[in-house]
């Protein structure tokens, strides 16, 4: 198969038949489980008071996570004020801080204590 000119599809190689070729040495596929992001339960109360501004600034890069934070947010009764400011109770769980350290999101936001509860 030296000398044959190989047939690729996609920048694959494949067969005569379209199929393939697992036998091919340039490219190896690779399967990987599709993983999900781990989802937290809010201990917070719906009239609880919203003195925590959270702000951050997610990386298109990582849209997945950034789409998964906000729902989490959403679970925490946070309210967005804009689209990467929210207000809502505090402080956030431990075990959620954890998991963004986990995860590498913690340099992507900041919390602030407010003096007054938001209302809006």
């Amino acid at each position: 198969m030296e000398g044959q000119r190989r047939l690729k599809y996609k920048g694959m190689s494949v067969n005569m038949f379209g199929l393939p070729d697992f036998d091919s040495p340039k490219k190896k596929i690779t399967i990987s489980k599709r993983q999900y992001l781990q989802s937290f339960v809010s201990n917070f109360k719906k009239d609880a008071p919203k003195n925590l501004l959270l702000m951050y600034d997610i990386p298109h890069a990582r849209k997945k996570e950034r789409d998964w934070f906000r729902r989490q947010l959403k679970n925490f009764n946070f309210v967005m004020i804009q689209k990467s400011v929210w207000v809502g109770p505090s402080p956030l769980p431990v075990e959620f801080l954890a998991y963004l350290k986990r995860i590498g999101l913690q340099k992507e936001f900041k919390t602030f204590k407010l003096a007054k509860s938001y209302t809006h």
